[in-house]
């Protein structure tokens, strides 16, 4: 059998190479532009198709060697396999294309990938599934396309070094730990200060088995905190140590010092510090904020913008639908002293229609939405009618869809900023300027 060849064009969001065999668009998983491949089909669709490497007959120039030896197993990472400098090239174009497609903006408004400082080592949020198998105890990732456990026995090269540190020790402990199958997940967060541990269970630890976990306290190392949590919607239980992860932001002057943020265990935050404060700096240069403004921060969490940006402008408020971001957000105006912020624990589209019934304005409107976008909120931000809209987004579809939405409502793309919050991975981020 005569297989098909192919040189893969370009990258997709999802991580696959993009080529065409007979004018179809066809979807190739690991592979890297400038490959010339043959290829096995693996599934047939009307518009496309999907195909596995059976041989790559002239490797990319771009193709590196991948650094971590469960590359290609583990669920985590998609380009270890190419180098950063084509990473960046496929994002950028990414962004440009998405936002071409869904929003007819053009390539001109798209400015040039902020890249991450670090390729490896940035990620300070990391969440490692767990499994007993035969007796043996996985801690690592999900396999490609499944639920089962790929073991990570050294730990994640994109993790900071002290969550491979803190995971070693935790391995140990687990390992002669007696109700060990209960445990899940083990979610570990690392800040300028503080490290803690979340072990997610199925619900059926018994008291004796927390005496354990706390009686192990020596063993933790940098650990600074162990939680215990028995399902998504229910709250962390403190088994030891302090609550708290902080890490800075810089003021506007620098000369004032750093602005001082916490979250809880269980709660977002962005996994990239280094790229968190590029992505302050961007906000920064596109909103040029005159301190007679009034902002609105949508999704605003843990006051990640809200807090640094308050000095800049007349007065903040901000929405969050999350309970403990919002407890955070509270302490962290407390405590950066921080007086002309208001927040709001609500459905952030509830809150938005609250708003617009209380005839309130505001100069800008700052969104940083989930994965999904902002959605029904959209409806609510025309109406309010700031004069800049700035859309923080992690997913190029969903910032295409709403924008699409706001131009059509007398909005326009003034500029999209990339930015490489996720290095090896498909995943970008961007800042996206919008005026009336």
């Amino acid at each position: 059998m005569t297989l098909p060849t192919a040189t893969i064009d370009k990258l997709a969001f999802g991580g696959n190479g993009v080529c065409r065999i007979d004018g179809k668009v066809c979807f190739v998983p690991f592979s890297c532009p400038g490959d010339e491949v043959s290829l096995y089909v693996t599934t047939q669709k009307k518009s496309y198709s999907v195909a596995s490497i059976a041989d790559i007959s002239t490797p990319s120039p771009s193709r590196t060697a991948a650094e971590c030896s469960i590359f290609g197993l583990c669920g985590g990472c998609h380009w270890q396999h190419i180098n950063y400098s084509t990473q960046l090239e496929g994002k950028q174009k990414i962004v440009e294309d998405t936002l071409w497609r869904g929003a007819r903006v053009p390539a001109e408004s798209i400015s040039e990938i902020v890249a991450s400082p670090l390729e490896f080592g940035y990620r300070s949020r990391l969440q490692f599934k767990t499994s007993v198998q035969n007796g043996e105890l996985r801690i690592g990732f999900f396999r490609q396309g499944s639920h089962e456990v790929v073991d990570a026995p050294h730990g994640c090269l994109v993790a900071v070094p002290v969550i491979n540190e803190v995971l070693t020790r935790f391995r140990r402990i687990l390992m002669s730990f007696p109700e060990v199958k209960s445990i899940v997940q083990l979610s570990i967060d690392s800040g300028d200060c503080g490290v803690i541990v979340v072990l997610h269970h199925t619900g059926m630890l018994t008291l004796d088995a927390v005496r354990y976990l706390a009686d192990k306290s020596d063993e933790f190392g940098p650990c600074t905190g162990l939680f215990l949590k028995s399902d998504s919607h229910s709250r962390c239980e403190k088994v030891w140590g302090n609550s708290e992860i902080s890490y800075r932001l810089n003021r506007k002057d620098a000369g004032d010092g750093p602005v001082i943020l916490t979250y809880p265990p269980g709660s977002f935050a962005q996994v990239n510090l280094l790229q968190n404060s590029s992505m302050l700096s961007v906000v920064r240069r596109l909103g040029a904020f005159e301190t007679t403004e009034h902002l609105l921060d949508l999704y605003c969490g843990n006051g990640n913008f809200s807090i640094p940006l308050a000095v800049e402008v007349a007065s903040v408020v901000g929405v969050e639908g999350n309970a403990e971001s919002i407890r955070a957000a509270e302490s962290n105006k407390s405590v950066n002293k921080v007086a002309n912020v208001l927040f709001f624990c609500d459905d952030v589209a509830a809150g938005v229609r609250r708003l617009v019934s209380q005839k309130r304005w505001f100069d800008t409107i700052l969104l940083d939405p989930p994965r999904a976008g902002a959605g029904d909120a959209i409806a609510g931000i025309i109406c309010l009618k700031p004069n800049k809209i700035i859309y923080v987004s992690c997913d190029p579809n969903t910032l295409a869809r709403d924008c699409g939405l706001l131009i059509n409502n007398g909005y326009r793309v003034v500029e999209t900023v990339p930015l490489d919050m996720f290095p090896q991975t498909f995943h970008v981020e961007s800042v996206t300027l919008l005026c009336r």
